[in-house]
């Protein structure tokens, strides 16, 4: 048997990430134990990259805030809506590297009820000075947790501090799924 079908599809898939020098990747579901074993990963990549210190913490804690969302609103789930832990949930993350800055993005099915309040969110963000938003930040430290948060609402705020440029996001219904969108996110570090 041939393997120049599987060499031709893998290898396309390979020169593609190599080219946009992709640093992590993963798609799949995601539950808190993966994410720790992926947090790991991370961070040996990121040492391995080349980045400093503060780059290394700063795409850490977006990597962790990203992977949290999967977890906590992804619309596919391996577990019943009511189970709150041990939760396994579909998405994808990726880090890459390009021309010095680091990329983190994010996607995952949504139910497109909750997409116009995201991007209500992001929006606001997107419009925030650096000094807004690490105000906003201390102020929800402070604050309770909003009823319905699986968090604090503290993820978008600390991508949003960490990051060097307005987190990009888009929403994409997903063909052939009634009431669901795929979740764009983008962070440039």
């Amino acid at each position: 048997m041939s393997s120049a079908p599987i060499v031709h599809e893998y290898g396309a898939f390979f020169e593609l990430a190599r080219q946009n020098r992709v640093i992590f990747y993963y798609v799949g579901y995601f539950s808190q134990n993966i994410v720790a074993a992926m947090a790991e990963a991370v961070k040996l990549q990121l040492e391995v990259s080349g980045a400093t210190g503060p780059t290394r913490r700063k795409l850490f804690s977006s990597f962790v805030e990203m992977a949290q969302n999967i977890i906590h609103y992804s619309a596919d789930a391996l577990t019943p809506d009511r189970q709150d832990d041990r939760e396994l949930r579909h998405g994808s993350v990726c880090i890459s590297e390009r021309d010095g800055q680091y990329l983190l993005l994010c996607a995952n099915p949504i139910d497109i009820e909750i997409a116009e309040g995201l991007r209500q969110k992001l929006e606001t963000l997107r419009s925030m000075t650096m000094d807004e938003i690490k105000q906003a930040y201390k102020d929800t430290l402070r604050a309770e947790a909003p009823e319905g948060s699986k968090g604090a609402g503290m993820g978008f705020l600390t991508m949003a501090r960490d990051a060097s440029a307005p987190l990009e996001f888009d929403f994409q219904p997903l063909h052939g799924v009634e009431n669901t969108a795929v979740f764009y996110l983008k962070a440039a570090i």
